[in-house]
């Protein structure tokens, strides 16, 4: 992978990974409803709702934090 082009049209290696880095540093949410019609007839419908962070960003934001515990009582040491 080249990874994504920059603003001069040349291929930035880092801006993947730095995109990556920044939505698990900062949290990404995604809200997306998709309808695909024929003819003016809606034949489907997606509706997406994903949150994209590090596990201590999520918690942060009060998300996963009950399966986080669980998970965490059930290592000994507690680290996973």
């Amino acid at each position: 992978m080249t990874g994504l082009p920059t603003a001069l049209g040349t291929p930035s290696r880092g801006a993947l990974a730095d995109l990556l880095t920044r939505a698990l540093d900062k949290g990404l949410l995604i809200d997306a409803d998709l309808v695909i019609t024929m003819a003016g007839v809606p034949l489907a419908g997606v509706v997406l709702r994903a949150a994209v962070g590090g596990m201590e960003t999520l918690r942060s934001y009060g998300m996963l934090a009950d399966w986080d515990d669980a998970l965490r009582r059930r290592r000994p040491s507690g680290r996973l």
